[in-house]
């Protein structure tokens, strides 16, 4: 009998310290996270310094809990994934070094994964994957379009030239006084309100897939001190479906126009985004009639977790991906280097 293949995942790039055991890259046996959202919600966002001590207090305790909950021991674990980057660089750290302990302290291969290869990857805890695919990554802090021929194979044939889709969501929430994050919350009043508020949709150049969120977001901003200084009332929910409207016109738009000329038998859907009702629904809506396989993960494997590290990780350890004790933290790491190793 071949033996199963366990593959520990460590996350914390941001404000979530994860740790997940994935059997044969697509079954979660164990899947912890430590949410930090409390500590910084009255912050209105994530402060770096204390997200980085979080992640000192947690990874031990996450990492016991994950090996108890899968009934094993790390003797049982075929090698450590963690994210290497991008993220906050002091909350890379924690987990790029308890990974590095771990590794040489059980003699376990250490290999290294990108948080946005993560994300995409969570979709083979879903469905096995089909090539060639398409995924749309919408996160706090990426909107790309990512090409894969293959596994461990990323192009990047759009991203964001400015704000991401998630990080608009965050400030547009801010705007209305909701608490943070603010994705949950705008999507929840967007089904309360109408789209009555004319607002921009940034298209940019002629067969471009690259998306800009910027000045949806000044505009949102410029339209709640237009109307105060004139004394007018907005209604919250209409603003919020106006913008959440925007949002998910050209999301939606751009990658029709991309999974039709790039002929892909799968969509995937990536990124914290991908938990939001108006975007899952209207996707649904498009493909309903498609050829195209559209995947769109559980809200669990929506938002930072280490089973997609673990999943990303376990394909590149078949690819034979490595990395030495020296590895560090990369906050700034291009997901298209993995297509040299």
């Amino acid at each position: 009998m071949t033996k199963d293949q366990l593959i520990m995942g460590i996350e914390t790039s941001c404000d979530e310290t994860a740790v997940s055991i994935i059997k044969n890259g697509r079954e979660i046996v164990a899947n912890v996270v430590a949410s930090q959202i409390e500590s910084h919600k009255r912050f209105g966002g994530v402060v770096p310094e204390i997200a980085s001590r979080h992640h000192v207090e947690q990874i031990t305790i996450v990492m016991q809990e994950a090996l108890k909950e899968a009934g094993i021991s790390m003797d049982a674990i075929d090698a450590i994934a963690v994210t290497e980057g991008p993220g906050l660089v002091g909350a890379l750290l924690i987990g790029v070094n308890a990974a590095k302990a771990l590794a040489f302290a059980h003699q376990k291969p250490l290999v290294p994964v990108h948080h946005i290869a993560g994300h995409i990857y969570a979709n083979r805890l879903v469905k096995e994957l089909q090539f060639p695919l398409l995924a749309l990554v919408v996160s706090g802090g990426h909107t790309e379009l990512v090409y894969m021929k293959e596994h461990g194979h990323f192009q990047v044939i759009g991203e964001t030239r400015d704000d991401a889709a998630g990080e608009a969501y965050d400030k547009v929430a801010r705007t209305l006084n909701l608490p943070y994050p603010g994705g949950p919350h705008i999507d929840r009043l967007a089904h309360e309100g109408s789209p009555v508020i004319d607002l921009p949709r940034a298209w940019l150049e002629e067969g471009s897939y690259d998306f800009s969120f910027s000045g949806l977001k000044s505009a949102v901003i410029n339209t709640v001190h237009n109307a105060e200084q004139r004394g007018v009332v907005i209604a919250p929910a209409d603003l919020a479906a106006s913008f959440q409207e925007s949002v998910i016109e050209v999301l939606v738009k751009k990658t029709k126009l991309a999974v039709a000329e790039y002929g892909v038998k799968q969509l995937l859907v990536a990124g914290g985004v991908a938990a939001n009702k108006g975007l899952r629904t209207n996707l649904e809506k498009v493909f309903a009639d498609s050829e195209v396989d559209l995947i769109i993960p559980p809200l669990s494997l929506c938002t930072d977790n280490a089973a997609m590290i673990a999943a990303a990780g376990s394909v590149m350890f078949d690819k034979g991906v490595r990395a030495e004790l020296s590895l560090n933290a990369n906050p700034g790491l291009d997901i298209e280097i993995f297509n040299e190793i």
